[in-house]
This record gives C-alpha cells, sequence and structure tokens, in this order.
C-alpha cells in the first residue's frame, strides 16, 4: 500500500509542477518556478519510492498518462487552452491505455 501512496504523491507533483511550467515564463518567474522545482522533487523522489513496488515500465505509462490528462484538464480551465478532436482522440486512447493496463495486464501490481 504504501507503494500505491507514493505514486499517487509522485502523480500530484508532477501534475503541479507541470502545471506550473507555462506561468515560470521561461523560469523568470520566481514562485512559478519554485513551484516547478519543488514539485519535480518530489515527484521524482516519491516515484523512486513507488518503483520499489510497482515495474518501471508500467508505472512510468500510467504516471505519464494520468499526468496527460489532468494537465490537459488543468491547462483547459487555467489557461484556456483547447483541443482539437485528434488531440482529444488521443489522450482518449491514452486513458484507454492506461485502464487496459490497470484492470487486465498481470504486470500491473493491484
Amino acid at each position: 500500500m504504501p507503494g500505491l501512496i507514493y505514486f499517487t504523491i509522485a502523480i500530484i507533483g508532477e501534475v503541479i509542477a507541470t502545471s506550473f511550467l507555462r506561468a515560470s515564463a521561461g523560469f523568470t518567474q520566481l514562485v512559478p518556478t519554485i513551484v516547478v522545482v519543488v514539485g519535480y522533487g518530489i515527484t521524482f523522489y516519491f516515484f523512486s519510492l513507488a518503483l520499489q513496488t510497482i515495474p518501471v515500465g508500467i508505472g512510468y505509462a500510467i504516471w505519464s498518462g494520468i499526468g496527460i490528462v489532468l494537465v490537459s484538464i488543468i491547462a483547459y480551465f487555467v489557461y484556456g487552452q483547447t483541443l482539437d478532436l485528434p488531440a482529444l482522440i488521443g489522450i482518449g486512447l491514452i486513458l484507454a491505455g492506461v485502464l487496459v493496463i490497470n484492470l487486465f495486464s498481470q504486470s500491473s501490481t493491484h
């Protein structure tokens, strides 16, 4: 169970850090830059802990897939960024892949 908690913290940290990248304006804005650096530090620390119980390939696939979906949602609401139909289909396929891994793969830890 700790691996899943570490994994969740890593995903949340990555989503927060990535969401602040635009606000950092190329690391010229202090507060957003600090959020990015601290967020990624937290992310990689907890992801490394999670990988003690989760296979690295499966962990990375789930981590990046969930991150893409959440960052896209945040970018829509915070930055007003819209996605066209092919982008939405692609994100849907990524989400479907994450679900397939979690629901059907024997490689994933449940």
